[in-house]
């Protein structure tokens, strides 16, 4: 799926205004907006970028990419990143990568969000091949993963056996709840839950889904965006 990952990468680039500000997603396919990017700055294009997550802001710094501070508010004219599903209704799932609250807290802050992803990344709904991961507070986490049980099966994200940390320093648990009816319902109801950092349900924040595969690049444009 590389050349697929590379070819949505690729069409994001063609989806940049002549200069900005570039919300910096995080993940694979999003790496590789990320170094495609670079050379447009190498070559004198003036853009700055927001950086969702420790990961991207390395990358971004090694290659050349001028970054604004973490603090915010930003004015982000476009935010590139990927998902690990996409709905028929262009709603996501994300948080593979653990950066899923940064994630979002970018997206809320850009002009217009653009989604790329390889065709393997398609559902009919959402929650049909992703668990939806939660970022919890350490602290009482048990007590948190209690209540999430109510909506399906939360696991925690383990590595080399210890809790996967994200940048802000909390834990993850996937949630396994099957095919999605209503997500931003559950998104609500997860969300009021005490302990929960943030969903990675991203319910109506992608206006265009740029969908790779070996050949080229679909672009689907969400009805409900004014892009």
């Amino acid at each position: 799926m590389e050349n697929a990952k590379l070819n949505a990468a690729r069409a994001a680039i063609r989806e940049l205004p002549e200069h900005g500000t570039i919300g910096l997603g995080s993940g694979t396919t999003a790496r590789l907006f990320v170094e495609e990017l670079a050379k447009l700055v190498r070559a004198g294009r003036r853009y700055v970028g927001v950086p969702t997550s420790q990961a991207t802001q390395a990358l971004a710094v090694s290659l050349g990419i001028p970054l604004l501070d973490a603090v915010g508010p930003w004015v982000i004219d476009i935010n590139v990143d990927g998902a690990d599903e996409v709905s028929e209704a262009f709603d996501l799932i994300k948080g593979g990568g653990s950066a899923h609250a940064r994630e979002k807290i970018v997206n809320a802050s850009a002009r217009r969000n653009v989604v790329i992803v390889d065709l393997r990344k398609m559902s009919t709904r959402l929650g049909e091949k992703f668990c939806v991961p939660i970022e919890v507070l350490q602290f009482g986490h048990g007590a948190t993963a209690y209540h999430l049980a109510q909506f399906g099966h939360p696991s925690l994200r383990l590595a080399g056996g210890a809790p996967v940390q994200t940048d802000g320093g909390n834990y993850i648990y996937d949630l396994r709840v099957g095919p999605i009816d209503n997500p931003q319902t559950l998104d609500a109801a997860l969300s009021i839950i005490p302990g929960v950092v943030e969903t990675g349900l991203f319910v109506g924040r992608a206006d265009i889904i740029l969908v790779g595969d070996e050949t080229g690049v679909r672009r689907l444009v969400n009805p409900r965006s004014p892009s």
